[in-house]
Formats: structure tokens, sequence, C-alpha cells
């Protein structure tokens, strides 16, 4: 379990006590952060198995029943000798690819990559391996087990994470670090680690360089006393931040004793806000040089985007036609017209378009913000407010559900939205933007991004600032896609929506 508290640089020697009592309970703790992600690593090994041979299992059922394929007497002996060779190697390739490293498992879009590249990479090692040899496998059940086994396991590897993030969230499954540096650097970094507990990683004690040591984290002495206060507080690992050392030759130094400790090292770069996906380490000289890629704004209005964002919501406008047309009813009925609720937005580089919601306040909402303004529960630009009066009955449950924006798929199919982005802002809001926020605007606003599956409501401007931006510098598909996902789960549970 995490623990908080502040005490003095005495703290160090009460812990070498407590260590010298009970050293063995220390040394087992050592070994926590290891013992996690051997487990993790086997429950996913074992998730994998199942889920892979239920798609093989599915496959085999599907390619007997189905007419699409020509019908034959021996599928069943062909596949059943087959189908085990396969699920082998495609659970090798896995291994190989690293699909079961702890430092790929629950966090990030690297996992996901890795699953579909070493798939796919199976996938063809195993066609071609069959064609070589002349082995008459069923081409039905191979192009089965993959077209389904895929998703399959795509889908169980979120499913897996969001447990994982779930037992963290709760205290469990926590990598116990010390965090070294300079003050201000320790005071943001385990800030981060706390507010973010889903990560796993527990800040327990602080190692200053300076007299300005964090408030609410113990001091535990200083980098010089690393080993000790990783043996004194069964520490699973060390944190450094900017400032802990003056030659950057102490890091690797310390690399090396840690590792006889059984304790991981981690450097926090003074790189913020910039995915993996656009860091490159290349070793020059001995030095690990990191190139950073430019921000990928351009590449979040490519076509490739918007032809998503068009099939996205025309397929989506389809679907959610009678639920809406059960809205704009249950709307007319309690409080009349209009059913539609527009308002100016500001969308990409600054153009001003009309972003259409239902309606979920009364008539008269806008003329009645002025009285309302000094109620305000938001900081920044932004104006919330929990118990708003405004809001209709049929109205506070559409914005529990966030179904009041399904209008704005008709923003989406007309291309001045997209499905994600940053969230779209009013023109007085914009007016107010410092300069740096100004880049919110590079891109489509969206329907659901970042700020949506992260809290929504609940965040502060500057974390909904910072969300945005993070998304519009590091803009990826894929990142497009586990949004989607993730904002399914938001939407259900309400949280943030007010």
């Amino acid at each position: 379990m995490c623990t908080r508290g502040r005490h003095g640089m005495t703290a160090l020697k009460d812990a070498r006590l407590r260590a010298a009592s009970g050293g063995a309970h220390a040394s087992r703790r050592w070994n926590g952060a290891g013992t996690h992600s051997r487990v993790l690593a086997g429950s996913l090994l074992g998730a994998d198995l199942v889920t892979i041979g239920v798609a093989a299992l599915v496959a085999g059922l599907l390619r007997d029943r189905l007419t699409l394929f020509r019908p034959t007497l021996d599928v069943r002996e062909n596949v059943t000798g087959a189908a085990l060779i396969l699920v082998s190697v495609w659970l090798l390739a896995l291994l190989i690819g690293g699909a079961y490293r702890p430092r790929r498992m629950g966090v990030g879009t690297n996992e996901y990559t890795t699953v579909l590249v070493w798939s796919l990479i199976a996938a063809g090692t195993t066609g071609m391996a069959l064609y070589l040899v002349s082995y008459d496998l069923s081409r039905g059940f191979f192009v089965l087990l993959f077209a389904l086994g895929i998703p399959l396991l795509l889908t169980e590897r979120y499913t897996v994470r969001r447990v994982i993030h779930a037992l963290r969230a709760r205290g469990h499954l926590q990598t116990r670090l010390l965090v070294a540096g300079s003050g201000p650097h320790i005071a943001r970094v385990a800030a981060v680690l706390r507010r973010e507990r889903w990560l796993g990683y527990c800040p327990v004690g602080a190692l200053p360089t300076d007299e300005d040591p964090p408030d609410d984290l113990p001091v535990v002495g200083s980098p010089d006393d690393v080993l000790e206060a990783v043996r004194a507080t069964g520490a699973h690992g060390v944190l450094f931040a900017e400032g802990s050392f003056a030659k950057a030759g102490d890091f690797n130094e310390m690399a090396r004793q840690l590792k006889d400790h059984q304790a991981q090292m981690i450097v926090v770069p003074t790189l913020t806000d910039i995915a993996a996906e656009r860091i490159d380490v290349r070793p020059v000289a001995g030095m690990p040089l990191v190139f950073v890629d430019t921000p990928r704004a351009l590449q979040a209005g490519s076509w490739g985007k918007r032809i998503f964002d068009l099939v996205g919501s025309s397929v989506a406008i389809v679907l959610a036609s009678p639920l809406m047309l059960a809205i704009a009813l249950a709307i007319r009925i309690e409080d009349g017209a209009p059913v539609l609720f527009r308002q100016r937005r500001t969308g990409l580089k600054g153009q001003e378009f009309d972003c259409f919601k239902f309606r979920s306040m009364v008539v008269d909402a806008e003329a009645r913000l002025r009285e309302l303004e000094a109620r305000n529960e938001a900081a920044g630009v932004l104006f919330k407010l929990r118990d708003d009066p405004r809001i209709t009955k049929v109205g506070r449950l559409l914005r529990r559900f966030s179904l009041d924006e399904l209008p704005q798929l008709l923003n989406v199919w007309t291309g001045r939205m997209s499905l994600v982005g940053p969230r779209p802002a009013l023109p007085a809001e914009v007016a107010r933007y410092q300069q740096h926020v100004l880049r919110r605007l590079d891109v489509r606003p969206g329907m659901t991004g970042l700020w949506q599956v992260s809290g929504r409501s609940e965040l502060s401007w500057d974390d909904t600032v910072r969300y945005d931006l993070y998304y519009v510098d590091n803009w990826s598909m894929l990142q497009d896609l586990a949004i989607l996902a993730r904002t399914l789960g938001a939407v259900v549970r309400g949280r943030g929506a007010y």
C-alpha cells in the first residue's frame, strides 16, 4: 500500500533500525516488483493461450458449418493437429516479439502494436511454412483463426489492462519507489505518480539534493544514500529526476550498484508530454542521443483520418437514428421546441462553425448565464456548474451518458469536427487563450478525446489543456482507436459528466 507522511532527516536512521530487526521482511519486499511482473507475465500468457485456443475452436466449428466453404470429409482430422502447432507458433511469436515484457504491460499503445504486428508475422510465417512443406491445411480454418483470433486477442489485452489498472488504483500491484533529484522536481514527479495511481508506482521516500525537500514525502537521505535507503525502506526501485547527479557517468555507476540490490533504476529526462513513438534513442560515441520527431498535428489532418471520420460517422448516424428520434421526442414532450441546440464553436485553424447538440437546458439558458457566472466551479476560461438550474430533467439524463452530443455526428460527417480530438471551444474562450493554448486549434475538435476519457468536467483547466495539447502533438490512428474504446467505458460510468 502506498503511504504518505512527513519525516525529518532522522527517518533514514529509524528505517535502518526497522530493517535491522525485520530484514527478512524487507528483503521480501525488495523482490515485490519482480514477483508482480512475473505473475502478470504468467497470467497474460495464460489468458492469451485461452483466447487463441477459443479462436481455434470457433474457427474449426465455423469451417465445418458455414456454407461459404467447400465441404470436405476430412476437415476435422486435417485441422486438429495443425491447430496445436498454429497456437504454439502464435504464442512463440508473441514471446519473441516482447509481448510479455513487463515494461510494455498496462500503459501506452506499444502493447497493442506488438500483439498486432507479431500476430501478423505468425500468420505469414506459418502460412509460408505450410505452403513450403505442402501441408494441405484447410484455408478456411486458417483465415478464420487469425481473422477471429487477432481481434479477440486485442480485446483480451484491453480487458486485462483495465483489470490491472483497477487493482493498482486500489493499492495492489504497487512498485515502491524512492524519488531522487532537486526538491521541486521530486514534488512534481511524486504528484503525478499519486494522481495516476493506475500506473502502479508508489513514492515512499525522497532523496533531495537541495534544502527544499517536498512537504508530503518522507526524506530518507540524499542521492549518495541510495543503497542504504533501498535496503532500509524495501523500495523496489529508484526514480532519478532532474538534478540527481552532477556528472552523467554517475548514472551508469548507480545502475551497476542497484543491480546488485535487485532494485530497478528509472530516469526521468527533461522531456515532458512527448509520446514514446516520437522518441528514438541512438548510441553515438558512448552517448545515448535522443532524437525527437516533430509534433504530429499535420498527420492529424490527413486524408486517412478524414476517411475514418466519414465512414465512422455515417455508420454511427444510421445505427443511432432510432435512439436520436426517441431523444428528440422526449425533449419535445418535456418543454417543447427546439429539440436541437445550435452554438458557435471554434474549430480547425480558428474557423467558427455551428455545433449541434440535443438541447439539455431551458430555452433561455444563454440569457441566464450572466446571473450564474459568480457560481462558476471551473478554473481557467471554462464555465462549469455541477447543479446548474438551467438543465432540464431529460437534459440531466442526456448529459449523464453524453447522449446530448449525438447530433455532433453531423458535424463530423460535414468535416467540421472529428470523432476524436480536442474539446470544441467557444469563441469567447479562445479569445482568452494564452499563446501556447492556441495549438489546440491545429486539428479538428472531437466528439471525444483524451479530456473525456480522463475525467471530463472533473478536470482542471490546466489538465484539460495538457491532455488536448498532448493529443495534438502526439497524434496517431492507434491512439484514436484506443480513445474511442475508452470512451465507451467513460460514458457508461458517467464519471465527470454534469
